[in-house]
């Protein structure tokens, strides 16, 4: 559905190049089909990245853990640990449902990312969950990626957010906690001032508990 109100609304390919322009062929030429030395070194040294999903909706799941977390099975697959959430599961169920997937990894300190799109599976295949254990015990389920598109992207986005400058970190506290967010949310009028520590509480041990096993 379009947006309301009186606005131009760009609606095809053709419109959107005119004014926006298109790719040109070095650019066109750093999209590859499968991993090469530098993005396997770059995926090996990534402790996080985003994974976006599709079906009936598109879903963004931030994916974090040691540096190396998802695996480099070959030039053409990746595996990627389920770990504890929240079960909504909107990254499995959409993977299950349309299989599309988009990835973006970053390296903490580097403006540099890398881009890879392609199919993903869920899996319980044990061998790969073995490959993912966390102090004995692997996760639950994991996600296989065949690839179809890798590429590293250019810094402007993070030179003009200034993500990694220690400067562009806000005070914590100038926001309310996440129990209070939540609970204003769900809730949406006053709410006690125990009930919200009661939630940070909660969440708090199940930062510390749940991280890898639930």
């Amino acid at each position: 559905m379009k947006p309301l109100g009186n606005i131009n609304i760009i609606d095809s390919l053709d419109a959107m190049q005119q004014i926006n322009g298109v790719a040109n062929v070095s650019t066109q030429a750093k999209v590859l089909a499968c991993l090469e030395k530098h993005s396997i070194n770059f995926i090996e040294r990534s402790p996080f990245m985003v994974l976006a999903t599709h079906h009936e909706g598109a879903d963004v799941s931030p994916r974090g853990d040691e540096p190396g977390f998802v695996k480099v099975l070959d030039a053409n697959t990746l595996l990627i640990p389920e770990r504890p959430g929240n079960r909504l599961a909107d990254s499995l169920s959409n993977i299950i449902q349309s299989g599309a997937v988009g990835m973006l990894f970053m390296i903490p300190g580097m403006d540099d990312t890398l881009r890879i799109n392609g199919v993903g599976y869920v899996t319980d295949h044990e061998p790969y969950l073995d490959m993912m254990q966390h102090k004995g015990k692997p996760p639950k389920l994991a996600i296989v990626i065949d690839i179809k598109e890798v590429f590293l992207h250019c810094p402007k986005a993070f030179i003009r957010s200034k993500l990694w400058d220690p400067q562009s970190q806000i005070d914590r506290s100038t926001l309310p906690t996440l129990g209070k967010m939540i609970l204003d949310q769900v809730k949406g009028g006053e709410v006690a001032v125990a009930e919200v520590d009661a939630v940070d509480a909660m969440l708090d041990q199940d930062n510390k508990e749940n991280l890898y096993h639930s």
